[in-house]
């Protein structure tokens, strides 16, 4: 199946990132379906894109028509039966290697096309844990977009031992000629490129601020005033999510064992907490609940 070919896609997961996916590729023209744990997580997805869409409109960044068009072709779903037609699915869940390998058991089973490719958004989990989880571990790639999604150019592909070269150009070609997105390529290795180069500079960050050697405001004030940075590393940690962030970390450390990729304490009671960042309202720093990270 070629890239250009792929007109059907499933996301599993309709939170930030998995509704952000959904809402790219209904804005490409695609037939969208987004299955959730739960009817309300469901609605709650539509709900996402639907306000997500209507922003676009607002700063003039698309027409209400081609708005209203988008959000016609998502279909949200609880039932991983209604992905069985998919040529394409995307696997947008907490990152959680359990949890993921236990989606791709599912979509194994539910997607009916041996040729379907199934692809996880996974930032840093291993690739291969999850195609292994499968009867088809050649046709199971990562591709991992960025957040915001819809503003975000960049899409990682990252290639497993198994991915066969067919589903490796497929996926390049959807994301680039269908998406419009911009690719890199990565091997499966935890981090993937930006994640293995970006993780270790957000933790020094937070490890400076835990020592007390300066504030989280002027680390960052000092990133962007001193670097060109358009973000400082604490504000983009909080935009990211610190449990997102502590979840990479760990996957980093688990691979490499080294010391720049061990989840600093402050992290980890932050995420304990219950502070992740931008959407909960506080993590390094304060934020009104509805501001958006665009």
């Amino acid at each position: 199946m070629s890239g250009a070919g792929i007109r059907r896609v499933g996301i599993v997961g309709g939170g930030q990132m998995g509704a952000g996916i959904a809402e790219v590729c209904a804005r490409a023209g695609l037939d969208t379906i987004v299955c959730e744990a739960t009817r309300q997580a469901a609605e709650a997805a539509h709900r996402r894109i639907r306000v997500s869409l209507e922003r676009a409109v607002q700063r003039g960044k698309l027409g209400r028509p081609a708005a209203e068009t988008a959000l016609e072709r998502v279909t949200v779903t609880s039932e991983p039966a209604d992905l069985a037609d998919r040529q394409l699915v995307v696997e947008a869940v907490v990152e959680d290697a359990a949890a993921k390998a236990e989606v791709f058991t599912v979509l194994d089973k539910a997607v009916d096309d041996p040729r379907a490719i199934l692809a996880t958004n996974t930032s840093s989990l291993p690739v291969m844990r999850l195609g292994m989880a499968t009867g088809r571990a050649d046709r199971v790639v990562g591709l991992h977009f960025f957040n915001p999604v819809p503003v975000l150019p960049l899409v990682e592909v990252v290639t497993t031992l198994h991915t066969s070269t067919a589903t490796a150009t497929a996926v390049h070609d959807f994301a680039t000629r269908t998406l419009g997105k911009t690719v890199i390529r990565s091997t499966d290795r935890a981090g993937f490129v930006v994640n293995a180069l970006l993780i270790p500079y957000l933790l020094s960050a937070i490890r400076m601020t835990e020592s007390g050697f300066a504030s989280a405001a002027d680390v960052d004030r000092g990133m962007e005033l001193g670097c060109a940075h358009p973000m400082g590393p604490l504000r983009l940690a909080d935009l990211i999510g610190l449990d997102t962030v502590a979840s990479i970390a760990e996957s980093l450390y688990e691979e490499f064992k080294e010391p720049l990729h061990a989840p600093p304490p402050l992290l980890l009671r932050m995420v304990e907490a219950g502070l992740l960042g931008r959407k909960t309202g506080r993590g390094f720093h304060v934020y009104d609940r509805g501001e958006e990270p665009r």
